[in-house]
């Protein structure tokens, strides 16, 4: 199962809000009677039960029927898991202080795939028909950067983000076969640079560092639309940047070994900027289904003194320790070889990787 996320072009906008206030409806009306009926019979209504309450009135709110069956089964999943009797009631209304963000349910049998046409040399549009109350249909065009022809799609939400633009996050079962390479490569994390493999190639991200003037410009004359736009620029870069450098590794190599970090026992220090600009997290996730999908074997390894450990030799007697080393990008090993502080650190984590296979160990 994969998810995937397209633009909305904005011309549906007008109308998607429209369907987001009768979703919302639906949604406080099923919380506030899962919350009635909790407080009489000391039970919670499940899914299935909350579903007979609201059969029939998809008719008066232009929703069908499968859209108030998703809403029920969202709510009842929410409250379960955040172990709440009542929730927050929603509202996309502008002038609420909390306003909540837009969010359309679709199950498998109302959505239709229409057509997926060429609009230039690389860009794909594609219209989808979702289905309302009564047999009326909703037609939308999407931006396509995935070629949706190619997919079984599964389910949709449309969603809303805090700029006002909406999309489309579908969930696929079927999709194009990824063939992985023949190279085994090594990947150390950092914050200098947020991946380094083996081979030498580097990812390098400071989005942040490189719209941090721009970012407090616009905070101090308090314009929030372009807070916002900055924000999703920024976040936009990061995810293509990390996409293509994951995706080269798992087109070139069949086997990846990376260090095992979690970035939030980093977060304390004064480098958690860094860190979070780094997307340590979004760089794993990426790689684990990546590999999965291509059958590239992905392997974890306890990475404690790959950087001091000479790759060639084993030595650790010149290498620069602690956090005072940390500025030492270079320096000479007893063997007479010069290595890069990150490069030599991602070559000891692939031999990590070749030793944990050789003696049989799985890689998950």
């Amino acid at each position: 199962m994969k998810t995937l996320k397209l633009r909305i072009r904005d011309k549906h906008a007008q109308q998607l809000n429209k369907l987001t206030g009768a979703v919302n409806f639906v949604w406080n009306y099923v919380n506030d009677l899962s919350f009635k009926h909790l407080q009489r019979t000391g039970k919670f209504f499940s899914a299935y039960d909350l579903a007979s309450y609201t059969k029939g009135a998809g008719e008066y709110l232009n929703l069908h029927s499968q859209t108030l069956q998703a809403v029920a089964e969202t709510h009842a999943k929410s409250r379960k898991q955040f172990k709440k009797s009542k929730l927050k009631w929603r509202t996309n209304s502008p002038k609420a202080k909390r306003r909540n963000l837009g969010w359309i349910p679709f199950k498998k049998t109302a959505i239709k795939h229409l057509a997926t046409r060429q609009t230039g040399k690389k860009s794909l549009k594609t219209t989808i028909q979702l289905s309302l109350a009564k047999g009326k249909k909703l037609t939308i065009d999407l931006w396509d950067s995935y070629n949706l022809a190619l997919y079984s799609i599964n389910t949709c939400e449309l969603v809303q983000d805090a700029r006002g633009n909406w999309y489309a996050c579908m969930t696929v079962k079927e999709f194009p076969t990824i063939k992985c390479g023949h190279g085994q490569v090594g990947l150390d994390l950092g914050c200098k640079d947020a991946a380094v493999s083996s081979d030498g190639n580097k990812l390098v991200i400071k989005q942040t560092q490189k719209w941090a003037a721009k970012l407090a410009i616009a905070g101090r004359a308090k314009n929030k639309k372009r807070v916002k736009a900055i924000h999703a620029k920024i976040k936009n870069t990061r995810q293509d940047l990390i996409r293509k450098f994951t995706t080269k590794l798992v087109n070139d190599n069949t086997l990846i070994v990376i260090g095992k970090l979690q970035s939030t026992s980093f977060t304390r220090a004064k480098l958690a900027k860094s860190i979070y600009d780094a997307g340590w997290f979004e760089i794993k996730r990426q790689l684990i289904y990546k590999c999965k999908h291509a059958g590239c074997h992905y392997i974890e390894v306890n990475e404690h003194y790959t950087t001091q450990t000479c790759s060639c030799c084993g030595s650790r007697q010149n290498s620069p320790k602690g956090r005072t080393g940390l500025g030492i990008r270079e320096w000479l090993f007893e063997c007479g070889v010069i290595h890069d502080r990150d490069i030599n650190a991602a070559k000891n984590i692939l031999a990590l990787g070749l030793e944990r296979l050789a003696v049989g160990i799985p890689s998950v």
